[in-house]
């Protein structure tokens, strides 16, 4: 990947992440089928590597079943690196072809033999998965940036369901808001939150408040 296609890759990452901040993906469907199924693999290897849980069927590779329970693939991961929202999709088979590349790189040099029928990245076995994306981090790495927020996107499918409506997402049972504890809504559809943090407010109301909390 040449020096401009990283900064056009990462400008197009960060704006992905600047669009997950305005509300939930939920005006179109998401879709992985212009993707690839050889890159939606490797891209399922990674968000399960971020994120572990359980294999969805016997013989599932891309899913390593290191940890029980659903991980970032089943909180729906793919589902927002590729919806239409977003401009990541035309990247993905790139970034996919980048993370196979390194671990391309990385069983040649740890002498470990990849099935051929898999994705490089698929075909490692799990502790080493681990301890290449442990390697993408490093403050040396030249595409840090990249996987630092594509790490950031599949967080986001975890932490937020970020491609869901949050109402819709707990009441069907998101793993990863179940996970974190994510409090359902009042009967309305609103959340409230009548206990403080510290269980008092920080601080006493101005009395130029509007009725919508903004200041007059």
């Amino acid at each position: 990947m040449s020096p401009v296609d990283r900064r056009v890759l990462l400008k197009t990452l960060t704006a992905a992440a600047a669009i997950l901040a305005t509300g939930p993906l939920t005006s179109s469907p998401a879709t992985a089928a212009s993707v690839g199924s050889w890159s939606v693999q490797t891209l399922e290897a990674f968000a399960d590597t971020l994120i572990p849980g359980q294999r969805r069927y016997p013989g599932d590779r891309p899913i390593s079943g290191a940890a029980s329970g659903p991980g970032a693939v089943q909180a729906g991961a793919i589902q927002v690196l590729t919806s239409p929202r977003l401009p990541v999709t035309p990247w993905l088979p790139s970034i996919a072809g980048l993370l196979d590349a390194r671990a391309l790189a990385w069983a040649a040099t740890h002498l470990i033999l990849l099935p051929p029928t898999w994705p490089a990245f698929v075909g490692l076995p799990f502790a080493h998965r681990t301890a290449l994306v442990n390697g993408l981090f490093d403050p040396d790495d030249l595409d840090r940036p990249i996987w630092q927020t594509l790490a950031l996107l599949v967080g986001l499918a975890f932490d937020t369901a970020a491609h869901q409506d949050t109402t819709e997402a707990i009441a069907n049972g998101h793993p990863g808001l179940a996970w974190i504890g994510f409090p359902a809504p009042d009967a309305d559809g609103l959340w409230r939150f009548p206990d403080h943090s510290y269980n008092r407010p920080l601080a006493d109301l101005h009395p130029h408040t509007t009725a919508s909390g903004s200041p007059a």
